[in-house]
């Protein structure tokens, strides 16, 4: 059977599944014919904990005699819980994961819960380490993980307690790594962290995100296309914005932690911007790179959330411009502030999520309206599918995956665009 992975969440998580799975390999994890399945979980919502544990009963139904291993940000911030199902042989933490030795020394089936956890304090981490791979297998782009943990102790967020304080991978080992993925033939490369935009914060000379990608542009001239995966729009420095401004390579794709657009619930939730600085920062990109696309996170239903409240969200994605929504009912995590502040009634919660999602569907439907008959750049990521520069996905029935296709949008249907591979020369 061997090492299976089974991961939710971020594009973090994601990228730390490929290293998860050589080192485990490495380690012998998995090599009798039991095999093992290790679960890389989410702490986001109590949502995305509920359903790494309803797959983890599933996986032990259909995988009787697996050895099954659970890490990730739930682990991290809830072992007993995961401990303490009978499903589970081992938990162990968002560092411990990323080795080989934790893997060689799981415990034995059938010990007790205590004895099942194998999870360090996060907040004594100090240094991210850049986990080199040369592929990850299965996917037409690349994720570089470039820093890891948050400083910052937004009232409704579990996952600095998951994942620690903020910390960098030097440019460097960065820059190298991007060398070593374009060298295999990845044509797009994408950047990801748990908090970005605070990249280098740690480092010597305290050098800036945007620093950072101007290098890599530099450096790696071979590289065709760069992504951002999320940003704090407040810390975006004025490198990066030139670099957004000003480099074809750069792709015109960024997705921002807003999390509301209200100023009061802002500050509840003890984010660094307000309402004017969101619509300030995408009206400023968009006048210096017309063709760009803007997605963000937005929480519904936060406590306290007036009507009123609610309504500055939803109008702020029309403000902003944004076409790419994800929508989070709001959920309460132990242990955190918001947790404690006066909650809405889940109904509302529901409602709210459900017309904000509304106000997305329409302007991406508009959104991808405004592409018919334009000329678009398509990675193929699998067969039949792929994504524009702008991060649209694309119906395509041409290229291989990874490859970069010139095509003609027809079209729309099934929310993604239809495309058609122009021939070399042609129109």
């Amino acid at each position: 059977m061997g090492v299976e992975i089974v991961s939710f969440g971020c594009r973090l998580n994601t990228y730390e599944a490929a290293v998860m799975k050589r080192e485990a390999e490495a380690a012998g994890l998995g090599e009798d014919a039991r095999g093992a399945i290790v679960f890389n979980t989410c702490a986001v919502t109590a949502e995305a904990v509920r359903q790494a544990r309803q797959q983890i009963r599933k996986a032990r139904r259909e995988n009787p005699d697996a050895k099954i291993v659970v890490t990730g940000c739930a682990a991290q911030t809830e072992p007993g819980r995961f401990a303490g199902m009978e499903e589970v042989d081992a938990v162990i933490g968002n560092m411990e994961k990323l080795s080989a030795e934790t893997y060689a020394r799981l415990p034995d089936f059938g010990v007790s819960a205590e004895e099942k956890i194998r999870v360090n304090d996060i907040m004594s981490v100090t240094e991210t380490a850049g986990h080199m791979i040369d592929a990850i297998e299965g996917r037409s782009r690349a994720i570089v993980q470039i820093q890891n943990g948050c400083d910052h102790r937004c009232t409704f967020c579990i996952i600095p307690f998951g994942r620690g304080n903020s910390r960098s991978v030097p440019m460097g080992a960065v820059v190298e790594q991007m060398k070593r993925l374009v060298d295999t033939g990845y044509n797009e490369v994408v950047l990801s962290g748990v908090d970005m935009t605070s990249w280098g914060a740690d480092l010597p000379g305290t050098p800036r995100l945007g620093d950072l990608v101007q290098t890599i542009l530099r450096h790696v001239p071979a590289l065709k296309r760069l992504r951002l995966s999320s940003i704090d729009s407040i810390e975006a420095d004025e490198a990066l914005i030139e670099a957004i401004a000003s480099e074809p390579r750069f792709m015109p794709h960024l997705h921002l932690s807003l999390q509301a657009g209200d100023d009061m619930i802002l500050k509840r939730m003890k984010r660094r911007h307000s309402r004017d600085d969101s619509i300030r920062f995408c009206r400023e990109i968009r006048s210096r790179r017309p063709d760009i696309v803007f997605g963000a996170d937005i929480i519904a239903g936060f406590p306290t959330e007036t009507e009123e409240m609610f309504e500055n969200s939803r109008r702020i994605v029309e403000e902003c411009g944004l076409t790419f929504l994800h929508v989070f009912p709001f959920s309460p995590r132990e242990g955190t502030p918001a947790a404690r502040m006066p909650q809405l009634e889940k109904s509302v919660i529901k409602a709210r999520a459900a017309r904000l999602r509304a106000a997305g569907e329409e302007a991406h439907a508009a959104h991808l309206a405004r592409l018919v008959g334009s000329r678009q750049s398509v990675l193929v990521e699998r067969e039949g599918l792929g994504r524009a520069e702008n991060f649209t996905l694309c119906q395509i029935d041409c290229g291989l995956p990874g490859e970069v296709v010139d095509a003609i949008i027809t079209g729309t249907a099934d929310g993604a665009l239809v495309a058609r591979r122009v021939p070399a020369g042609g129109n």
